[in-house]
């Protein structure tokens, strides 16, 4: 079993991540009033239904008030519904979309990294550990047709089960990178395979996952985000056969389909093929 690592403070990678949305400047101004009272009036229906159903104390409710206060305050939204909340929204978004499975993004992805050439490397420290892993693929239409200059956009966490932006350790960019794939759609990434790791688990939302006696484990993966003009955008993570968590992710994103079976090349270096396919958008 994987042994525990000490994470990154939950103020420090909530702090990042909170300002990382902000960032983005996501916006729900075309919803109409109608569909904020429906969705709205539903969640409300389902916290009045649990606590009916739970029998709720006023301690309960007062403690559970000044859980979600601290959330707040520490950064730590973007963690809570990015893994206990994005992987249904993601499921029903499945419903109505073609082509390569998609899953949720997490709290870690960051803008504007490096652009790299179709057979390249990702940017790392000199004495970056772990096993040598080479992704490699084409990015196509639902037609099989390749589409050459798409951006396979892709981080994960190190060896140790750290992000460069959310550990203050790492360099910048350190494992991150947009690779562009050549005039066949074709990529190959070389990097190291990362390791699972705990979300933060020193603030509220690591109170809350102790409280109920859960585990704070993501499996190891890859994070990918597959874009190209006139297509939509797959976004996406790729996990690794026989892993640990595996099966009981806490954030609930692993699918079979996402599951790869890199082989060694006999010169320590892991090796496996993904495709991606992309439907018109």
């Amino acid at each position: 079993m994987t042994t525990v690592q000490h994470s990154p403070t939950a103020a420090g990678s909530g702090a990042n991540a909170s300002s990382n949305f902000k960032a983005k400047q996501r916006s729900a101004a075309d919803v109409s009033p109608e569909r904020v009272s429906a969705v709205v009036t539903a969640v409300l229906q389902g916290i009045h239904s649990s606590i009916r159903s739970q029998q709720v104390t006023y301690p309960e409710f007062q403690a559970a008030k000044a859980w979600l206060m601290e959330v707040g305050e520490v950064g730590e939204w973007p963690l809570f519904m990015d893994v206990f909340v994005e992987h249904v929204v993601e499921e029903v978004a499945a419903t109505t979309q073609h082509g390569t499975k998609g899953t949720i993004e997490g709290p870690y992805y960051l803008p504007d990294q490096v652009r790299l050439s179709s057979s390249c490397e990702l940017p790392h420290r000199e004495d970056e550990k772990g096993t040598p892993l080479v992704l490699s693929g084409q990015v196509r239409d639902l037609d099989g047709m390749p589409l050459a200059g798409a951006e396979v956009d892709i981080w994960h966490a190190d060896a140790d089960g750290y992000y460069s932006g959310f550990a203050p350790h790492l360099p910048d960019g350190n494992l991150r990178g947009v690779v562009v794939t050549d005039d066949q759609g074709r990529f190959e990434i070389r990097t190291v395979q990362p390791a699972p790791y705990q979300i933060p688990t020193d603030g509220p939302t690591g109170r809350l996952i102790e409280a109920a006696g859960w585990h704070p484990w993501r499996p190891a993966h890859l994070h990918l985000m597959v874009r190209a003009d006139g297509h939509r955008t797959i976004t996406t993570q790729l996990y690794f056969a026989g892993g640990d968590w595996l099966d009981s992710d806490v954030a609930e994103a692993t699918k079979p389909e996402l599951i790869l079976d890199p082989a060694d090349d006999g010169t320590g270096v892991r090796r496996v093929a993904y495709d991606f396919d992309l439907e018109q958008g």
